[in-house]
């Protein structure tokens, strides 16, 4: 049986070098690899990552922006990225997440108490950005 919530997809994610994203996105945020063998033998458009079984990151190169031909304007979103994506963990998780990131180098922000958002005010979050300058937050919400 299907179910036919509306659901988050994807996202893009305009980045310099697809395989080192996806590398870090990897190894220091700990998101599962789709394409990223067939994007470098060139198989595939642009490598993603997994956050869970709905939904993927899309890591595509700022050379594929001028293909971008959807809407009027898509082109010039290239190296402009959203403000930020918000990734909800279980505390654990989220805990170990951190602690990743923190172990790659990758700078952190403090931590904010009871922001809101999709699930009301979270118990946790910080944010911290890619390679590439994407904004991410992680939080998570006590259930």
């Amino acid at each position: 049986m299907r179910n036919h919530t509306t659901r988050l997809d994807h996202v893009v994610l305009w980045v310099a070098d697809p395989v080192a994203a996806a590398a870090f996105y990897e190894t220091a945020v700990g998101l599962a690899p789709v394409r990223v063998a067939e994007f470098a033998e060139g198989k595939a458009t642009f490598p993603s990552v997994r956050v869970n079984e709905d939904t993927i990151l899309d890591l595509a190169p700022h050379r594929f922006a001028d293909q971008m031909r959807m809407l009027p304007g898509s082109a010039d979103s290239a190296g402009h990225p959203v403000n930020h994506v918000c990734l909800s963990l279980p505390a654990e998780a989220f805990d170990a997440l951190r602690a990743r990131l923190e172990e790659h180098g990758v700078p952190v922000s403090g931590i904010d108490h009871g922001l809101s958002g999709a699930r009301g005010n979270a118990t946790r979050s910080f944010y911290f950005r890619d390679p590439d300058g994407n904004i991410f937050e992680a939080r998570h919400y006590d259930d």
